[in-house]
């Protein structure tokens, strides 16, 4: 998961520097005043976002299959637990 995350924020980052040259030179337009921080950030989300949705794709679902995995552990751990729980309250009621 964090090597997602570390490759989502080179897209963006990427995206960053693409956006605040085109906005620079022209090719996209300026923020109002102290806003065009604003406006170099939010076209740079704009830019990253269709991206990574593709580019990212095959490591989205690595990363999805290694949460799955560790979801289906701790569910399986819980009922081990519940398990172990239940046996030894059976236990105790026989005795």
């Amino acid at each position: 998961m964090l090597r997602y995350t570390l490759m989502r924020l080179g897209v963006f980052a990427g995206c960053l520097v693409v956006a605040w040259g085109a906005v620079y030179s022209g090719i996209f337009p300026r923020g109002f005043g102290a806003s065009n921080l604003f406006w170099i950030v939010l076209l740079a989300m704009i830019l990253s976002a269709p991206i990574s949705w593709v580019v990212l794709r095959k490591e989205r679902e690595r990363a999805s299959v290694q949460v799955a995995g560790r979801v289906e552990r701790m569910k399986a751990n819980l009922d081990a637990n519940r398990n172990q729980e239940d046996a030894a309250e059976t236990a105790g009621r026989a005795s």
